[in-house]
């Protein structure tokens, strides 16, 4: 039986608190290990499902996988088999991204379809084109087959700026001859983490952090001691609850040149922060009112490829909405199926109006009450926990392999700020 999360809202959130390792650097990363047969040691990787999953696929594929000390992990060795073993692939979105090494070491892959959250179509094309102008070619069946004999590098304007999309066109340059210029790039922190790391291997990057990368391709990339950056979605998690629980939260090692979007946005439900070198505090009491834009009209919230707000972050701000004072848009346009969850949130007594997949309207503050949840994804999963955090009486979260596939020992931390939270199985 899968464990459960009890929580008893209604207690202020007090203390400090380190954020996790990016996970969305730390995925990418670990496939990129296996582009040298030299010793990579990761750094601050968190110690969360998806991590695991993508380490034991690593293992499958015949690398060395050590954990060296907590958040601390080395992969080495040579790949014994291009074949993603089928459970595992399924379980997990980023399994694509071994496609990349295994091309540029082996040149061939197979693979299942990706995993992941069920959030909406998650399409893939941007990745199969990306790899067959450098080379790739692809056959489509149950499984997904690449081959390439030789990959060249060559420019491409991507048809959207997908993450993953980047990551796997940018690893496969890396090793590919010539120059290969990516244009229409993503150029989110995780992505600039990979880049920055690929780099410490040797790769000729530029244009890191801007939607125009090139790539120089090298013969050879060795080995690395890197330190992965801190997770800004957790960051904004931890802003939310502090808000939303009315405490007072130091958050350290919190990147704050990360949040800067993050910042306007919460800014519009009346949440302040003071940064300090390094850190992010976010003082107690907040009066939390929503800012109307010029004219008194209603403000939107919505999301775009960085240097917009997070998609994953909506979820967070839907649930911090509803403990604001007025009325707020908020309108998810990546996701098709993102917002499916604020029902859950109108069962506990939130005013929320779904007006189609992609938006909905809240209107606050919402005395919300404990009720029996279901976890659906990891970010609506969190924001599942901050409404319970901040509801009156007890909910139980179920499914809360969801949140753990992206946070990392949540309640153990939760609980150190004054959290009144428990795990059953």
């Amino acid at each position: 039986m899968s464990k459960k999360y009890i929580i008893e809202g209604g207690y202020p959130l007090k203390g400090t608190i380190k954020p996790n390792g990016n996970k969305n650097a730390a995925l990418p990363i670990i496939a990129a290990s296996l582009l040298t047969d030299e010793e990579v040691i990761l750094r601050n990787i968190p110690e969360i499902e998806d991590v695991n999953i993508m380490l034991e696929i690593a293992s499958q594929l015949g690398v060395t996988v050590t954990h060296l000390s907590k958040n601390v992990v080395s992969i080495k060795g040579s790949i014994s088999t291009t074949d993603i073993n089928q459970t595992l692939g399924k379980r997990i979105r980023t399994s694509i991204l071994f496609a990349a090494p295994l091309l540029a070491r082996a040149g061939e892959v197979s693979l299942p379809p990706p995993g992941g959250d069920v959030i909406g179509r998650r399409r893939l094309d941007t990745h199969f084109i990306a790899l067959s102008e450098l080379g790739c070619r692809i056959e489509i069946s149950n499984n997904y087959r690449l081959t390439a004999n030789k990959l060249v590098g060559k420019e491409l304007f991507l048809d959207e700026a997908s993450v993953t999309g980047t990551e796997n066109a940018v690893m496969t340059a890396v090793l590919a001859s010539g120059t290969t210029v990516i244009m229409n790039a993503a150029s989110e922190p995780h992505v600039q983490d990979l880049c920055n790391m690929l780099n410490s291997m040797g790769a000729g990057i530029t244009g890191i952090g801007s939607n125009i990368l090139t790539i120089t391709g090298v013969d050879k990339l060795h080995g690395t001691d890197y330190t992965i950056g801190t997770d800004f979605m957790e960051v904004g998690s931890l802003i939310g609850l502090a808000a939303v629980t009315h405490g007072e939260i130091e958050i350290t090692d919190a990147q704050p040149e990360n949040m800067r979007m993050s910042r306007m946005v919460f800014g519009k439900l009346g949440i302040r922060w003071e940064t300090d070198g390094k850190s992010i505090f976010v003082p107690g009491h907040q009066e939390l009112k929503v800012m109307p834009d010029y004219g008194g009209m209603i403000p939107k919230i919505d999301d775009s490829p960085w240097p917009g707000f997070p998609p994953d972050l909506v979820s967070i701000a839907v649930v911090t909405a509803t403990q604001v004072e007025g009325t707020v848009l908020i309108f998810e346009k990546m996701f098709e199926s993102r917002l499916f969850f604020v029902d859950k949130l109108v069962s506990m007594g939130a005013k929320i109006i779904l007006c189609d997949p992609h938006r909905c309207v809240i209107t606050g503050p919402s005395r919300l009450r404990g009720l029996e949840l279901t976890s659906p994804d990891i970010r609506a999963g969190m924001a599942l926990v901050i409404a319970a955090l901040c509801a009156e009486g007890k909910s139980t979260i179920q499914n809360v392999v969801q949140i753990e596939r992206g946070y990392e020992r949540l309640p153990e931390r939760l609980s150190a700020l004054g959290a009144k939270i428990s795990v059953e199985e």
